[in-house]
């Protein structure tokens, strides 16, 4: 789809001015680098290991050493391959790496170097020709299932066939399938036995036809590598130092190759960071990265924390979203330090259902890409994005940015070259190049007014059409390509040089093979798993409630921890405007049951963190605990939503304003009462000489977990903790209250009272 940034990724070197844009030597090649990633360009011997942050230029720094070892006579530019997980990405760093006057090394993925091995070696190996790739394997999948007499609905397809996926690069076969996934935790969406005979019958089918997938251009290459110790052995005398980018992300399989690769030689550097492991559904893991220096004890490390993408206030909130991570990539997070000028403080907005947060956002973006002139940002719509956990939350956003007449991008559905428009569209251009001044329509005009003539033949106009849909997302595709067309022009004719429609032809077909997509002007709607490795000027992160994030079925603490660092990743695509969401309820109307994600805890305006920050880290915000008696927060109370200072005594007590959404427990606040006349009952008391109806509303909108939270709440006191905080604790926790918890009147300890003096959290 669309390059956040609208950077050339093909940069050629051809004419004097350009010439002078290549380092001119090895040193000049070093110049520009911060002290840590000259230390990464300068480890050019053994393994070495370097822990990039978000934003630190990891790529930078790879490139770059990859360029001063070629310059420096250290590396042949053929002996080197680096390796990555896209073919943005690797066409990315094969741009980086002509302009710095290192075009011969290659930059690929891992399908796409095994692929050219396997089809290099497969006559030797196996004779004959490789079989035909299967590019998209969910038609074979549900052809497997019906032989098994198993009906699968769209969305099971989609899920059984990740299963298979899983199972193929965590090196699974189908009859070992349900083990391995009750042993990875992994929530099966049909019976794991089921799914295993529809796993034998997929492989089974392809053997019938002939064909292999992606997983299988992986595993025959190891198979190929493994039993040809003649054709290992000729591969490592091609290449002899291995760089893997986006470390955090290998598979099993994939590390097995990688091993196979080097042999014995440990001529590797490994680019990762573990607080941006996303993709462990998909069979990721970061325990290759975590792990590396007990593989390699002689390995350099280098930590890259100088965040020059973001600003500080975008930073800190990151940090703030680590600090309460646990589990082992926690223990290995990196405190990121903003080089950036200050800019604006992130934006905590409440809605009450979710069309008005869809409203609430369009209009926002609305304001910030009205030109500066007009009182607006002046942002530009192509560096804006809206970012959500599933795709299904995209349509609500789509109607309201077209209500709002702003133009947006899907990213995540079709390839933007796979489009049928943008295909014929290439067909089209590719016959008027070959017509060239035989078409009296073209012969006088320059080459963008040849490709608005032509496109215009397809649906393209000046103006865009009205509303959204499908003849929208046509205009957007044929508007990209004019842009291009211009963009492309004005860098040549700029450079002295003359440019035809068949050299813009050429430039699409290399896009093409690289899938790297013209900028597309509209405002990015993406999930956050497709946002990884793009920024924005502008992030919107909506529908940040508990159950969507995380999400409702992340049950075990891996995968809640998982979630938070999804969460992480969208928060450090932002570079300056950061806005996070939610709504309290579905639809207009619905019951405002909803609560915020808990990873916001201690980071909005007016919340308590949820639990306690790991040690170290660094950077992030500071919320401790100290252990002993709990005090009574001093200072001003800010509303839990909207974040202003309240004065009113109610108010301090709800701790948010009358007006604001509530997040009420209803159910809770019931119990509640019903439990405190019953108390009053007992002491023959009024029932506000318990809790008054504010402190009750407070406790059932918060809902504390443990004391700390429970003593946070304006109303509850030391007295009244240890009187009645079992009881609402209790009460909190769903569980039903006994006769002898419900008698203690004196404080004393019930069976599963909290201990006393416990660490705030």
């Amino acid at each position: 789809m669309t390059a956040a940034t609208p950077s050339p990724l093909f940069p050629r070197v051809s004419t004097p001015a350009e010439y002078a844009a290549v380092p001119r030597d090895a040193d000049a090649v070093l110049e520009g680098l911060d002290p840590e990633q000259r230390e990464v360009a300068t480890a050019l011997h053994g393994p070495v290991c370097v822990l990039a942050g978000a934003g630190t230029g990891k790529t930078r720094a790879i490139t770059h050493r990859i360029a001063y070892g070629v310059r420096a006579g250290v590396f042949q530019p053929a002996s080197v391959l680096a390796v990555t997980f896209t073919n943005r990405a690797a066409g990315e760093m094969r741009g980086r790496l002509r302009q710095l006057g290192a075009g011969g090394v290659q930059a690929r993925t891992f399908h796409s170097a095994a692929l050219r091995q396997l089809q290099y070696f497969w006559p030797k190996a196996v004779g004959g020709e490789v079989p035909r790739l299967v590019e998209r394997k969910a038609q074979l999948v549900a052809e497997a299932a019906a032989r098994c007499r198993v009906r699968l609905d769209r969305n099971e397809l989609r899920d059984v066939t990740g299963e298979i996926e899983w199972s193929k690069v965590t090196q699974t076969v189908p009859e070992d399938y349900p083990a391995a996934a009750a042993k990875s935790g992994r929530e099966a969406p049909r019976d794991a036995a089921e799914i295993a005979r529809i796993y034998a019958g997929y492989e089974q089918l392809k053997r019938e036809r002939g064909v292999i997938d992606f997983e299988d251009v992986l595993l025959l290459t190891v198979g190929v590598l493994e039993e040809r110790h003649d054709i290992a052995d000729q591969v490592r005398r091609q290449y002899q130092h291995f760089v893997v980018d986006e470390y955090q992300d290998v598979s099993p399989l994939q590390q097995r190759l990688l091993e196979l690769w080097l042999g014995d030689r440990e001529s590797l550097c490994v680019v990762g960071d573990a607080s941006q492991t996303i993709y462990s559904f998909t069979g990721a893991t970061p325990d290759h990265l975590l792990n590396f220096r007990t593989r390699h004890p002689g390995a350099t490390v280098v930590k890259l924390v100088r965040d020059y993408r973001s600003t500080p206030q975008v930073v800190h909130l990151a940090n703030g979203v680590l600090a309460q991570a646990r589990g082992r990539a926690a223990e290995h997070r990196l405190a990121l330090v903003s080089q950036r000028e200050p800019g604006p403080d992130p934006v905590y907005a409440a809605y009450a259902d979710e069309p008005a947060e869809a409203e609430g956002v369009a209009r926002r973006i609305r304001e910030l890409i009205t030109p500066v002139e007009q009182g607006g940002g002046g942002v530009p719509p192509s560096e804006v994005a809206i970012l959500y956990r599933i795709n299904a939350q995209s349509e609500v956003y789509e109607q309201a940015l077209a209500d709002a007449q702003v133009p947006y991008q899907l990213r995540g559905a079709e390839r933007f070259f796979e489009r049928p428009e943008v295909r014929e569209a290439g067909l089209l251009l590719r016959g008027a190049a070959r017509a060239g001044s035989a078409d009296p329509a073209l012969a006088d005009a320059d080459v963008p007014a040849q490709v608005r003539a032509v496109l215009s033949t397809r649906g393209w106009t000046p103006e865009p059409p009205a509303g959204s849909g499908a003849v929208r997302d046509r205009w957007e595709s044929l508007a990209a390509l004019v842009r291009l067309a211009e963009q492309f022009c004005a860098g040549r004719l700029a450079a002295g040089r003359q440019v035809t429609l068949a050299d813009l032809v050429a430039e699409l077909d290399e896009r093409a093979a690289a899938q790297h997509a013209p900028t597309v002007e509209g405002v990015t709607l993406a999930s956050l798993h497709a946002a990884k490795g793009l920024e924005w000027d502008a992030v919107f992160l909506v529908g940040l409630t508990e159950g969507m994030v995380p999400i409702t079925y992340a049950k075990t603490d891996p995968q809640v921890e998982e979630e938070r660092r999804l969460l992480y990743v969208g928060v450090t695509r932002a570079r300056r405007h950061l806005s996070l969401s939610w709504a309290l309820s579905r639809s207009p109307g619905g019951r405002p049951n909803r609560r915020p994600s808990r990873f916001l805890n201690g980071l909005r305006p007016g919340s308590a963190a949820s639990v306690a920050r790991a040690p170290g880290g660094g950077g992030g915000i500071e919320r401790g605990g100290a252990s002993g008696p709990v005090r009574k927060r001093r200072g001003p109370v800010h509303c839990r939503v909207c974040g202003r200072t309240l004065t009113d005594a109610g108010e301090m007590k709800l701790m948010r304003c009358e007006d604001c959404p509530s997040e009420l427990d209803e159910a809770l606040y019931e119990r509640l009462r019903e439990w405190r006349a019953e108390q009053a009952g007992q002491l023959g008391q009024p029932a506000y000489c318990v809790f008054t109806d504010k402190t009750l509303l407070a406790i059932a909108e918060a809902v504390p977990g443990t004391e700390g939270e429970l003593a946070g709440i304006p109303g509850v006191g030391r007295r009244k903790l240890d009187k009645f905080g079992a009881d609402v604790l209790a009460l909190c926790s769903g569980r039903e209250l006994t006769r002898t918890e419900g008698a203690d009147q004196d404080g004393g300890s019930g069976p599963e009272e909290p201990a006393r003096n416990s660490t705030e959290k």
